[in-house]
């Protein structure tokens, strides 16, 4: 193993340079012991990542500094922040501890690096990754600044992710997309939000990605003329307002634009909403909302507006904090245009969200939408839950994108996630209003529990302290806070069921002369339970009888399991037959660089991978080692989850294999010949295997879905452009098991 090599005299002053160059940036906003921490910050910093080295090479340090730049000018963080961002490794992989940053710096420092560390020497959990999501998530409430930084992080790791092996840069993209673009959004981190979205489909689909930048980049002169000659006509107009205003334009997401291509499954030169135009105000607070309305009239007073498309979240903002009047115009050429109207504190805030709160707090909606938010969290957060996994997927469901209104009988608005029902809106209103709820008025009428609400709804909720929550009642809920508080509630109601169990289960033994302690884990063990309180709650539900202890002897004050006759077991198949059933389509693959078949293997039916599809191996727990394709719909569950059990795993260059794989085939329904023309195309004339064939017609258009047998993802192109040609035809995609 070679001696780390430490940094040159060169890269010395390439490092101070960047470093100086942060602090002038920085200087202004300094004051105190500002200068004296940073520079403290730094030299602990370079001395402690001497040694180490980014995959690209470039000595590690260049890292946190830059963490520390994007933090203070793309997010707007002060000049705490900005220590701790310089710092964020330096416990986490160097020699320094968190007491030698407590020696040089103030609790709150000590208190946000140790946030950014990560766990370490965790044994005996389900996801360590879920656990290190943990503690950082259950920082938000305390100081988001923690969340604030690693997603600084994140944005730096995944701009410089190209030296890393390819199925790291999956790996990295699926947790991105699991937990950091979700969280982005209801922080109202909007810039840093779609930078994750478009970074992450550059690391899926890259071939997308550069086809969509090139032809984004072909039409950018074309797009500067439409959008000049769209503002010129209300300039005029709106120079008389009287009041500094600019205009810019946005262009859609890359991610953005791709996810319109798939869904509404069309070409890229019939995507008319590109970009979108913004116009930004600059007037006092208490006048924004007006000024923004008088822009909007001068607007459809040039264009004519389409009226559902006009979006008011300056009278009621996004739970993210979000505010903006957005509204589509027909502009020139009969195009369609989004134009945003919004003022300069709505700008901020709208790019930078959370981390602009401070500047703005005790403005209306400024302290509330956050407060609200970190309410819920909050409830979360102090929920018991069984494991890390769990809390996450609760922590998650608060982080919904799009979302509805409802009203209490008061007249109080509550937001919630598109998809709530009636029950979640009680859990909302508060955690005993929901565990007594007993029966539901929307809008005066008598609705289930599970009624999913509507904007503007107003929500009447009956209790009763008799009423107790049901498991069935988590069939209901989509929101984290009902979810969490539902199982606690079971939880508790479980528990005081399984002392009558414990009782009786202790009376029985002390009858026998059997010591508990010494005996209660073998027979959890026994039963086949996780913990003593399953076993307890069987106990009291009689799923497990205390009359089922005659299985056992008492010798010594323990119980031992009499012997008995077991008939003759069925003969199993050797392990060497188990694979090659396992095997019996040898995939050509490689996992780890070495023959898949030394392995226990066998291709996911989720997705299907076919022969040059991108693929990872996940190690079950069960069933051995699976093949998922990097775009299954399970894979960003996988990887972010358990990264653990990921093994890099790739096609070798000979093909010896057939796969079955789903198409859906959408078109117009002119009565006859579809079907014909169809197995035609596919089997007579491309010699494609068909293994079934479902086909549906209504109001004019038919649906149908396809399974075919190909040797790789080259002869999959091929059929896909074959069947799009024929008559009829509008779209044909390939389909997983989840999208059926």
């Amino acid at each position: 193993m070679s001696t780390p090599k430490e940094i040159s005299e060169v890269e010395h002053k390439k490092i101070r340079a960047e470093f100086d160059s942060l602090m002038i940036k920085l200087n202004p906003k300094l004051s105190g012991d500002d200068h004296t921490h940073l520079k403290r910050a730094y030299e602990m910093a370079v001395h402690g990542h001497r040694f180490q080295r980014r995959k690209s090479g470039e000595p590690y340090i260049l890292h946190p500094i830059e963490v520390a730049r994007i933090a203070f000018e793309e997010m707007g963080l002060g000049p705490t922040a900005i220590i701790c961002a310089i710092l964020h490794d330096v416990v986490e992989d160097t020699e320094y501890t968190l007491k030698d940053i407590t020696k040089g710096f103030n609790p709150k420092v000590v208190r946000i690096v140790d946030g950014l560390t990560k766990l370490d020497g965790l044994y005996n959990v389900e996801s360590l990754q879920a656990e290190n999501f943990k503690k950082v998530l259950s920082t938000l409430v305390e100081d988001v600044r923690v969340i604030l930084i690693k997603m600084c992080d994140r944005i730096h790791n995944l701009r410089t992710i190209g030296s890393m092996p390819r199925h790291k840069q999956l790996k990295i993209a699926a947790e991105t997309s699991y937990i950091y673009i979700p969280l982005a959004h209801r922080l109202g981190l909007y810039k840093i939000k779609t930078e994750f979205q478009d970074l992450c489909l550059k690391i899926n689909e890259p071939d997308v990605y550069s086809n969509l930048t090139q032809k984004i980049s072909e039409s950018a002169t074309d797009r500067k003329e439409y959008i000049e000659a769209f503002i010129k006509p209300m300039t005029a107009k709106l120079d008389e307002l009287h009041i500094p205003y600019r205009t810019q334009s946005r262009i859609k997401a890359i991610s953005s634009i791709y996810n319109k291509i798939k869904t509404k499954k069309i070409p890229f030169n019939e995507i008319y909403d590109i970009f979108a135009v913004r116009i930004i105000i600059d007037t006092p607070t208490e006048k924004e909302k007006s000024f923004c309305w008088q822009v909007y009239s001068i607007i459809t007073d040039v264009y004519n507006p389409i009226p559902e498309r006009l979006k008011d979240w300056v009278t009621t903002p996004k739970g993210n904090g979000y505010e903006s009047l957005h509204t589509t115009v027909i502009g020139p050429n009969g195009r369609f245009v989004e134009v945003q109207i919004r003022s300069e504190r709505m700008d901020e805030i709208a790019e930078k969200g959370f981390a602009a709160h401070w500047k703005y707090k005790g403005i209306k909606n400024e302290h509330s939408v956050y407060d609200r938010w970190l309410s819920n969290i909050r409830e979360v957060l102090d929920t018991q839950h069984s494991s890390a996994l769990e809390f996450l997927n609760d922590f998650k469901r608060n982080l919904f994108a799009k979302e509805i209104y409802a009203f209490t009988p008061n007249g109080d608005m509550k937001i919630l996630p598109k998809g709530a029902t009636a029950l979640d809106f009680a859990f909302d209103v508060h955690s005993d209003v929901g565990y007594h709820a007993t029966a539901i008025k929307i809008n005066n009428k008598l609705v289930p529990m599970g009624y999913k609400l509507q904007n503007g709804d107003q929500v009447n909720v009956t209790t009763n302290k008799s009423q107790k929550p049901s498991e069935n009642w988590l069939k209901m809920v989509v929101t984290g806070k009902a979810r969490s508080k539902i199982r606690s509630a079971m939880k508790e109601e479980r528990r005081k069921k399984g002392e009558l169990g414990k009782e009786a289960l202790q009376r029985k033994l002390k009858n026998l002369k059997v010591n508990f302690d010494d005996n209660i884990d073998m027979l959890v063990k026994h039963f086949g339970f996780i913990s003593r309180a399953d076993l307890y709650f069987a106990l009291s539900n009689d799923h497990v009888r205390v009359a089922e202890l005659k299985a056992f002897e008492v010798v010594d004050h323990n119980l031992i399991l009499r012997e008995v006759e077991r008939p003759a077991q069925q003969k199993q198949p050797s392990d060497e037959k188990k694979s090659k059933k396992l095997n019996k389509n040898k995939s050509s693959i490689l996992i780890n660089g070495e023959p898949a078949e030394m392995y226990q293997y066998s291709l996911s039916n989720c997705c299907n991978p076919v022969q040059g599809d991108d693929i990872f191996g996940y190690l079950t727990a069960t069933t051995g080692l699976k093949i998922h394709r990097t775009n299954c719909p399970n894979a960003t569950h996988l990887m972010a989850n358990y990264g653990y059990r990921i093994l890099k795993s790739e096609w070798s260059n000979s093909v010896s294999s057939e796969f079955v794989v789903d198409l859906l085939v959408t078109g117009v329904d002119s009565g006859v010949g579809v079907i014909q023309a169809l197995t035609n195309e596919i089997s007579n004339k491309l010699g494609i295997d068909i293994r079934s064939f479902a086909i549906a017609g209504t109001e004019g258009v038919f649906e149908g879905r396809i399974s075919i047998v190909v040797k790789n993802t080259n002869q999959l192109t091929v059929v896909l452009r074959a069947v799009e040609k024929v008559d009829g035809v509008s779209s044909a995609t390939r389909i997983s098991k989840a999208d059926n």
